[in-house]
């Protein structure tokens, strides 16, 4: 192809082709710096992907979404999830801020499960049931980094046996920031047969982080059934409809509008802390949810290729913990929209499997996009 000569071009075409030609080639910021210690005095770091929309921060302890900088309708950056200023209250995070949840994402009934005709027995840490991958999951792990194009690549391998699960597993999982949209994908892979379920965890307060509850948000759920739970939160096996309940989010309904609904399964949750069937194709990506914040004009758009999407309203936030700039977070000072597969799949024949073998590759992408509506 021959190259153009200036001469050749009219003054403006060109300025055309020079910006087009810069907008193309524009790139996300990538940098680190320490971040902390751990006790054994691990060195952990913080990656900071800045685009000209956006700004996310990363920890390498748990794979953690310290900060995202988005801007309201007026222009005005706000950090819209929630989470700690320093390291230490990382190390513990009972709420599992902004972390990756794994080996197994949400409950396991009994901490227990068969595969192929063997027991495996987990470590219980939520009552009789494992959540999140037990004691010691992929949240507490000190990740491996690469700066890579437009973000970081964080790898962990988890040892067989590790919190009772069979396998040595390599996971993989690479945050990339472009304009105002933060993927996240995710990819494993085991030499023995073993089951997986990566998530992630980070409250949303479209608001700004500290700024109030998350009741007066506009959610969309693109989803017609849910999984109705036990009083342990363990699914029950059933695929229910949402038509006529408190979860039916198909259209843009106040997150606060039935959650104190006379309704079994919201008394169990203490709101809503369950997992929806989306209606999109598994293993194709599709647009799982959407929230509006009317006082912000925020927009969060959760894309994922992932069969369930866990919405939990933050119910047992309590004002214990203290967040960025001293901000107390309260009960449902945060939303989660945890793309996933099923809680308790190992032990529901019937629902999407997560077993993964030798020779096997897991992967899964999940897309946060913002935006502003006036």
């Amino acid at each position: 192809m021959r190259a153009f000569s200036n001469s050749t071009i009219p003054p403006s075409l060109l300025f055309l082709v020079i910006a087009m030609t810069f907008s193309a080639h524009a790139q996300t910021q990538v940098t680190s710096a320490p971040f902390g210690k751990l006790p054994d005095g691990t060195q952990i770091e913080i990656y900071t992907l800045k685009s000209p929309e956006l700004e996310a921060r990363i920890l390498t302890y748990g794979g953690i979404i310290q900060s995202i900088d988005a801007p309201d309708r007026k222009g005005q950056m706000a950090d819209v999830v929630l989470g700690f200023d320093s390291f230490d209250p990382y190390i513990v995070n009972p709420a599992y801020f902004g972390a990756i949840v794994g080996r197994y994402a949400n409950r396991i009934a009994h901490a227990q499960f068969t595969l192929e005709g063997k027991k495996y027995s987990l470590n219980k840490n939520d009552g009789e049931n494992t959540l999140h991958g037990g004691k010691v999951g992929f949240s507490k792990a000190a990740w491996k980094a690469t700066k890579i194009e437009n973000g970081v690549e964080l790898t962990h391998v988890s040892p067989d046996g590790e919190e009772g699960y069979p396998g040595t597993l390599t996971a993989v999982v690479r945050y990339t920031l472009t304009g105002s949209e933060l993927k996240i994908e995710a990819s494993a892979t085991t030499d023995k047969p073993t089951v997986i379920n990566l998530s992630y965890h980070s409250y949303f307060n479209l608001s700004g982080q500290g700024h109030g509850d998350i009741l007066h948000d506009q959610l969309q759920i693109n989803a017609s059934r849910y999984t109705p739970v036990d009083a342990s939160l363990i699914p029950t096996g059933e695929l229910a409809s949402v038509s006529g309940t408190p979860f039916d989010f198909r259209k843009p309904t106040e997150v606060g509008e039935r959650i104190g609904a006379t309704n079994e399964q919201i008394t169990r949750g203490r709101g809503y802390d369950h997992n929806w069937v989306l209606d999109h194709p598994a293993g194709k990506i599709g647009v799982a949810a959407e929230v509006f914040d009317p006082a912000s004009g925020r927009v969060l758009e959760v894309l994922t290729d992932q069969p369930g999407l866990q919405f939990y309203s933050g119910n047992f936030l309590d004002g214990s913990l203290t967040g960025k700039g001293g901000a107390v977070y309260q009960k449902r000072f945060g939303l989660c929209l945890e793309t996933q597969h099923f809680p308790d799949s190992p032990n529901h024949p019937d629902f999407p499997s997560t077993e993964l073998r030798p020779g096997q590759r897991f992967h899964t992408t999940t897309m946060y996009k913002f935006s502003v509506r006036k």
